[in-house]
């Protein structure tokens, strides 16, 4: 069963409506002779039909989803033409060259263009020799452009990254809001708004900007199988980060820092180590970011160690890894940067590697806006973030809960805390005494790490300074690691026995914990782990296949030398998945390479007798 649902990837055409069985049966054409796909994913068909049928629709699909084929099949099904707005300039231009490898026109025009380019593109649009048109916002405003769509008979806009328009969402443009008057320039054509983030008042505040009057919401589900998802305590961080390079050993990777000293530093030890490492961050000139992501891109470098600067507009199918060496400030932006993981559907890994002290620093940065308003939203979505993070439940649990979506399994088998195996509950009661009373006697007017100093009977400056040396709750949990004491502190408020203030951190203590230092309440929890357990592996999206790996190094190899010759990254040729099916299959003729995933007529004209001479050899 495929992931549609139906065996032979589609439903019957008789158990759809008869006015709609011609639009379905040509958007099938088009995935399975253009693009080489045999069957939807879930929502695309339903999307396509409705865009089709000329209705609004507002669509929520993750990263990796297919969002794309929703707008470029109605494209090229539709006699005028298609303009997709986005403020991805950097994605653009790659948009545009996958379309072009698939047989599609399409150009672009925004501010990265020469004159000369830009001017080129505007005859073509005249001549009626583009289908799928690219515009930045600020593109699309101006006049001229607006002269020349309206000179063109403009069938379908599309509006990507539509969570820009909401002021409630993560990345507020306001350039998106004049998207509703541009919408009233060409009544005849339908709108299609995409984003991959979107909580349910982000999605009301949309519809109500573009003026949708019988908008269609289509909410894929979050879930994004394939990605593991694990957070551990930040305590060695450049040996936890080699860690997961050793296990994804030459593959692609993006590891986000908080600060632009922090990516330079981090780049400089992976360097020292042997990694080959680019840094990212808007104190580098516009011309070393661009190549040093054009470098990622096209897989010359298989590591971006970069701020939340990078990757708006990365469409790289192949990352097996992302790494947040310090806290987000939200989980849309989390949500998001884990995204650019495992696009083509394989396993990929997330990993959060979550300290205290980086809340501080988030904190800090709140604390300058001098909007309360602002400063209010930005702890809301820190609070969620760091609940996330200390949570012992499964992990897609709070992650998709928070954009309005229950995720109904008990363990989803691939985050850290359903991987491992079921722990038994044992009594925390005499630890978390210990801690509450730490708490107590210490005047409830200090975080984490000075209640586990004075726990540990440590003798540093700020325990001495404040006498707490002396009280008769010194030293008492010194046979407790500090890591283990961090592990029960984090059941600890996920239990209620303490809250957190938001300022600096302070532990209060709870009504309930009154009851446990009474000896009114037991605490049950769990113990910490003796070591840390090689944690399981997401599944991808297709069936476990063997093939050979030298071939399969062989066909990469092949790739990246045609992709380096037209210019292009690699994944514009073929995904990893195709080639991975290739290897697999090992197609003998163009009738047996026609079958492979992602291979359509033109692919297979250009590509098909280059890749079976590989094969062959």
């Amino acid at each position: 069963m495929n992931a549609g649902g139906f065996m032979n990837g589609w439903p019957p055409l008789k158990d759809t409506l008869k006015e709609d069985r011609p639009l379905l049966a040509r958007a099938r054409q088009c995935l399975r002779e253009v693009f080489g796909y045999s069957s939807f994913r879930p929502l695309q068909e339903e999307c396509i039909l409705s865009v089709l049928k000329k209705q609004d629709t507002l669509l929520l699909m993750p990263t990796g989803g297919g969002k794309s084929l929703c707008y470029q099949i109605p494209a090229l099904i539709f006699p005028g033409l298609t303009v997709v707005v986005s403020p991805l300039i950097a994605l653009m231009q790659d948009q545009v060259d996958q379309l072009k490898a698939w047989g599609v026109e399409a150009e672009v025009l925004n501010s990265s263009l020469s004159l000369e380019a830009y001017r080129m593109n505007q005859l073509l649009v005249r001549a009626g020799r583009v289908k799928v048109l690219f515009l930045a916002p600020e593109t699309l405003m101006k006049e001229d452009v607006l002269n020349l769509l309206e000179e063109a008979v403009v069938d379908f806009l599309v509006i990507d990254e539509a969570h820009c328009i909401s002021e409630w969402g993560h990345d507020f443009r306001p350039e998106y809001r004049q998207l509703a008057a541009v919408r009233e320039r060409f009544p005849q054509a339908v709108c299609l708004a995409v984003t991959a983030t979107a909580t349910p008042r982000v999605r009301e505040d949309i519809v109500r900007s573009l003026r949708f009057s019988k908008a269609r919401q289509m909410v894929a589900s979050f879930n994004r199988p394939n990605l593991f998802y694990e957070v551990l305590p930040k305590q060695r961080p450049l040996a936890q980060v080699i860690d997961v390079l050793k296990r994804f050993a030459g593959q692609s990777g993006i590891i986000y820092c908080f600060s632009r000293r922090q990516v330079d530093d981090l780049t400089r030890h992976l360097r020292q180590a042997g990694y080959h490492a680019l840094p990212y961050h808007a104190g580098l000139g516009d011309a070393v970011r661009r190549r040093h992501q054009q470098r990622f891109i096209r897989d010359d470098v298989p590591i971006m160690v970069a701020t939340i600067a990078f990757g708006m507009g990365i469409n790289k199918p192949n990352v097996r890894f992302v790494i947040h060496y310090d806290i987000p400030r939200n989980i849309e932006s989390y949500y998001q940067e884990t995204g650019r993981a495992g696009r083509d559907g394989l396993p990929a890994h997330c990993l959060l590697l979550f300290g205290y002290g980086d809340i501080r620093k988030v904190r800090f940065f709140i604390d300058q806006k001098e909007d309360k308003q602002e400063r209010r939203v930005a702890l809301g979505h820190l609070d969620a973030m760091v609940a996330y993070a200390e949570t012992r439940q499964c992990r897609r649990k709070p992650l998709l809960g928070y954009f309005g979506e229950t995720f109904a399994q008990e363990r989803c088998g691939v985050c850290d805390n359903c991987a491992r195996p079921r722990q038994e509950e044992v009594d925390l009661t005499p630890p978390a005494r210990k801690f509450l009373a730490c708490v107590a006697r210490t005047g409830q007017r200090f975080g984490a790490k000075h209640v586990i100093d004075v726990l540990r009977g440590s003798r540093c400056q700020k325990v001495l300074q404040y006498e707490h040396q002396d009280l008769d709750v010194y030293a008492i949990g010194r046979d407790v690691s500090a890591r283990a004491w961090q592990f029960f502190l984090r059941q600890f408020l996920e239990k209620g026995l303490l809250r957190k203030e938001e300022e600096f951190g302070v532990l209060k203590l709870t009504p309930r914990a009154v009851a446990v230092l009474k000896n009114q309440e037991k605490v049950m929890g769990y113990a910490p782990p003796a070591e840390r357990k090689e944690a399981g592996r997401p599944k991808g999206d297709v069936e476990e296949r063997t093939y050979d790996e030298t071939l399969l190094r062989r066909l990469k190899a092949k790739r990246k030398a045609l992709a380096d010759q037209q210019g292009v990254p690699p994944y514009v040729i073929f995904s990893d998945k195709s080639l991975i099916d290739m290897a697999s299959r090992r197609p003998r003729d163009l009738m047996e390479f026609a079958r492979v995933f992602g291979v359509g007529q033109k692919k297979l004209e250009v590509y098909g007798r280059v890749f079976l001479e590989v094969l062959a050899q």
